[in-house]
């Protein structure tokens, strides 16, 4: 090992986020309905074994050697079954990092050349659909509720090798968890995290 195998190898190395066990991808889908500009949501089918019958928007675990991108087109088109050239991307949005180490980058972009009743969605994930006026979403102020965040070592932690021992005062947070509300519907957790992200980016350029 010299210096200039240390340049190397760090310069060849791609930046991962450290400690993430999951990476996900989700799609905002903007949509055209009754001439005015639309977001699709998704329930999730209630036979799935993670969050089942939770809103969400199309997305899904990113495959060894996919790049995110590709993986929220391809989860959008098996989840709403359209293809892949009904789908205009915009632009990639805010990473989310959350306390439970998971990652999930998101993008935005338009549904096109399908109009919304015809979508035909892949029921063996998705239980329904629904839309949601963009200006609506716009107008409205989530409700906020914090959660605490706090650090609980396990039993067998080696308490005799750091400073203070079993006294050691570890750092504690506070974790947001957004409601978007919609006639009957709810929309919260990470799906409105990224919602509130991507209604932000847009509110700020104007």
């Amino acid at each position: 090992m010299n210096i200039e195998m240390i340049k190397k190898i760090i310069k060849d190395k791609e930046v991962e986020i450290l400690d993430t066990v999951s990476k996900s991808a989700v799609f905002i889908p903007i949509i055209k309905k009754n001439n005015e500009l639309h977001i699709i949501f998704e329930i999730r089918s209630k036979n799935l074994k993670t969050q089942p019958n939770e809103i969400c928007f199309p997305g899904g675990k990113i495959e060894k050697n996919e790049v995110p991108l590709s993986c929220a087109i391809r989860e959008t088109c098996e989840e709403l079954n359209i293809s892949k050239y009904n789908i205009e991307v915009i632009d990639e949005l805010d990473l989310l990092v959350t306390p439970f180490n998971m990652s999930i980058y998101s993008f935005c972009g338009i549904i096109k050349g399908i109009d919304y009743d015809s979508i035909n969605f892949n029921k063996d994930e998705v239980s329904s659909i629904f839309t949601v006026p963009l200006v609506e979403l716009l107008l409205q102020k989530p409700q906020l509720n914090n959660m605490a965040i706090n650090i609980n070592p396990y039993p067998s932690f080696p308490f005799h090798l750091i400073q203070d021992g079993k006294a050691y005062n570890w750092k504690s947070g506070v974790y947001p968890v957004y409601f978007y509300k919609y006639k009957d519907y709810i929309i919260w957790g990470i799906t409105a995290k990224i919602l509130k992200s991507f209604l932000d980016t847009l509110k700020q350029g104007l």
